[in-house]
């Protein structure tokens, strides 16, 4: 991320909010335009002081259930709440929900000067304008229009848009989309800072990576559904193995000794061996002292996109994995 914002470490905005942060509550929502149902008796919950990952395919359902939950579309069935207040009730929503759903601006005005007009409506002065505008690293472009913006310094400048009223949660759809590598870094760092303080993030995303990165928490929907909602910690993204060998039937037995998880599996190399573990050293030396010659013995990483692929089939099958 271009700027001082990008060279230094994220500290935070403010002191750390003094109100109770409720969990958002999404209970029992649908949501229909005409006969196409967007989102299907969908339930789940936002926990303070948590980045929660938002999940699913296209036309899943994510951003349909996003704008409910920010007052952008009515619901056709159930709530969704920041605690138990709509957005439509909140007295003061910018001072309590900061929202970035699109990066639109008026293409003549600067992004300082987008800012002032958001500003004004917040409650808040110029000088938290240039404080943000720093935070986001686009001090040297605030006085240009925001026409001439790339799609990620105006993501940027949509995220500053969202921060000027101090919210306790912030409602971001795909944030890291078109930020180069130090901007989607300091953008990780950002929101694992704002969290620590107690705070919520509910942050849709189609780069898996970067969301297991980032999230505590991950809710999968798929058709409008819910199919999974989970912690990252409690995801099985630990290490395998892969071992090509010249007896598959005498490797497996004698790695099942190890008391780990041992799979076979078929590519267009042919057969391999799958264990649920990277420590190759005692994988070989079983194998050498079987008598079972190794063709390849590789460590592999077992990802978030794998996961993500599995739950969506609803089925147990390992799903595509990288070499270390």
């Amino acid at each position: 991320m271009a700027g001082s914002a990008g060279r230094s470490a994220v500290a935070p905005l403010v002191p750390v909010s003094r109100r109770k942060v409720e969990p958002i509550v999404i209970n029992r929502l649908s949501k229909y335009f005409g006969r196409t149902r967007a989102v299907n008796n969908l339930s789940f919950t936002v926990e303070p002081g948590r980045v929660t990952g938002f999940l699913g395919p296209n036309g899943a359902g994510k951003t349909t259930t996003l704008r409910v939950l920010v007052g952008l579309a009515a619901p056709t069935a159930g709530t969704a709440t920041f605690g138990r207040q709509p957005y439509v009730d909140l007295l003061h929503p910018q001072q309590t929900v900061g929202c970035v759903l699109e990066a639109n601006f008026h293409p003549g005005r600067t992004g300082r000067n987008h800012l002032r007009v958001l500003a004004a409506t917040a409650g808040v002065g110029e000088d938290r304008v240039d404080e943000l505008l720093e935070l986001v690293g686009l001090t040297d472009m605030a006085r240009r229009p925001a026409s001439s913006y790339s799609l990620g310094m105006r993501q940027r400048l949509a995220l500053a848009g969202a921060l000027l009223g101090d919210p306790d949660y912030l409602i971001l759809d795909e944030p890291a989309n078109a930020l180069d590598p130090e901007g989607t870094r300091w953008l990780r760092a950002f929101l694992r800072n704002f969290a620590s303080q107690g705070r919520t993030v509910l942050m849709s995303s189609h780069l898996l990576h970067e969301v297991g990165a980032t999230a505590d928490d991950i809710v999968v929907i798929n058709d409008g559904r819910l199919v999974k909602k989970t912690k990252m910690a409690d995801l099985d993204l630990q290490g395998t193995s892969r071992v090509r060998v010249s007896n598959i039937d005498r490797a497996e037995r004698a790695l099942a000794e190890l008391n780990t998880t041992v799979r076979r599996g078929t590519d267009e190399q042919g057969p391999y061996l799958r264990i649920s573990s990277q420590d190759t050293y005692v994988i070989g030396a079983t194998l050498f002292n079987a008598n079972v010659a190794v063709f390849e013995l590789t460590r592999e990483r077992y990802e978030l996109e794998e996961q993500f692929f599995e739950m969506l089939k609803g089925n147990d099958r390992p799903g595509r994995r990288r070499s270390a």
